[in-house]
């Protein structure tokens, strides 16, 4: 393996040179004088390298240069088991750092050539080729069509494979952040990022790349910075603004009737998830031992799958209200007509319902209906007011994820202030997190906390004296 300079003229250059010689030999057509303009010019690049030159030649061959400018590379020369390979960068550094890091390729066996290297494009058809194969949701594999398509392909579609660096991964992120024709988030633009990281990953499996260069660039210490980052952004979760507070929630079951009353007090007092909800099938429903297990989920397509998780599959205790509300509804709960569903909370033909029609009729109508609102501001923050003159009012949840945080905080909370206070591996468990660490992470401000003032006075009063 060798790195060498190359040095040459644009056919451009050589052209012009003719031109000129034709010129001063009083001819029209220049392309009899190509061949000559060629060795003129490759003869004041030697003369300009012979230190040993007569003066006059090296002046003339400068001037010759100066017009002329010869383009200069560095090309990395070496062979695999697939033959000869010719690479070329426009600084020695970049060659030299290519050379070392293909040296050690080669020797172990997974080099790919640039020749031989497929697209970024063509790694992502790949890529989403075996997320369908491997059966993943599909809203998963839509989110990923849309990262390829709408992001990642506009700017690194036609790259190679081996031509990413990790440079290139950098300013491909800043791209993405600079793009006013589309907006773009933090989160979108790390969401982004993963899933070029997932396209390496699929094509380093199949040996089409050496190299993850996205993984390479999330060291351990940048990750750190993140989350801490993303934390900062996010903030924890405040009881009123993220969590509704116990008011507001006995008002909303209040407020609660006909077939979204069973829901509602499911989702407050189970905790699960809109999707588990709208997938909970009377099967999983215990009315004797006054508990319900989660098995499946229903996704945006309505499609029945297992939970998001191992750790989705868990038992959850029913409240005595919660049972009786379940044990009533079981009666009038419509069925579909084959009868094979068997869902706790279908839409009216005994089929799944859609999670756009649960918030639309049933979440939003119910938060204005129970007074749980906040006044609707327009983009400079004034208040908007209805023909009347009084404030226009819109529900102040927007997700059902409220009631599931409700639930964390009344699990968590102390028994003097309503709680469940449940240790932080119950809570875990009854919420289906994948680990403690998400646990702790969402909602670990919210475990309560001694009061050690004495404590303090005391050691404050030791140290003092």
């Amino acid at each position: 393996m060798s790195v060498r300079k190359r040095t040459w003229f644009t056919s451009i250059q050589i052209r012009t040179k003719a031109e000129e010689l034709a010129t001063e030999a009083g001819q029209a057509d220049w392309h009899q004088y190509k061949a000559s303009a060629n060795a003129a010019l490759a003869e004041a690049l030697r003369v300009s390298q012979d230190k040993k030159a007569d003066k006059r030649e090296a002046a003339a061959a400068a001037l010759t240069l100066k017009k002329y400018p010869p383009q200069e590379a560095w090309v990395v020369d070496y062979a695999t088991n697939g033959g000869r390979h010719i690479k070329t960068f426009a600084k020695k550094k970049e060659a030299d750092e290519f050379a070392a890091t293909a040296k050690v390729e080669v020797r172990h066996g997974i080099h790919t050539p640039s020749s031989k290297s497929i697209t970024v494009a063509e790694a992502g058809k790949l890529w989403l080729a075996s997320a369908e194969r491997n059966k993943l949701e599909r809203t998963t594999i839509d989110g990923y069509k849309q990262h390829l398509a709408l992001h990642i392909e506009p700017f690194l579609g036609s790259t190679k494979l081996s031509d990413l660096s990790t440079p290139m991964v950098r300013e491909f992120e800043d791209k993405l952040a600079a793009d006013k024709t589309t907006p773009r988030s933090t989160a979108l633009i790390k969401k982004v990022r993963g899933s070029l990281g997932a396209i390496l990953a699929d094509a380093q499996e199949r040996g089409l790349v050496a190299r993850n260069v996205v993984r390479e660039l999330r060291s351990g210490r940048r990750r750190g910075k993140e989350r801490r980052a993303d934390r900062r952004q996010k903030g924890k979760l405040k009881v009123g603004v993220d969590i509704p507070s116990p008011t507001e929630i006995k008002a909303i079951i209040e407020a609660t009737e006909g077939r979204w009353r069973p829901f509602f007090l499911t989702a407050i007092f189970t905790g699960l998830r809109a999707s588990e909800l709208r997938g909970l099938r009377w099967a999983d429903v215990d009315l004797k031992k006054a508990e319900l297990h989660v098995t499946q989920r229903a996704d945006a397509y309505r499609e029945i799958g297992a939970p998001k998780s191992e750790a989705g599959h868990r038992t959850v205790p029913l409240t005595p209200k919660l049972l009786r509300a379940l044990t009533e509804w079981k009666l009038a709960c419509p069925k579909d007509d084959k009868g094979d569903l068997g869902l706790v909370f279908p839409n009216t033909e005994g089929k799944v319902e859609w999670h756009a029609n649960i918030i639309n009729r049933a979440w939003m109508p119910l938060q204005i209906a129970a007074g749980v609102t906040v006044q609707v501001r327009d983009d400079d923050g004034k208040l908007v007011r209805d023909e009347k003159g009084k404030p226009v009012l819109q529900a102040k949840y927007t997700g059902l994820h409220a009631l599931r945080h409700f639930y964390a905080s009344w699990c968590i909370n102390r028994e003097s202030d309503g709680g469940l206070e449940l240790p932080a591996k119950v809570v875990q468990e009854r919420l289906g997190h994948s680990s403690i660490t998400v646990t702790l992470d969402t909602y670990g401000h919210l475990f309560p906390r001694g009061d050690d003032s004495e404590k303090l006075a005391e050691a404050e009063n030791r140290l003092w004296a």
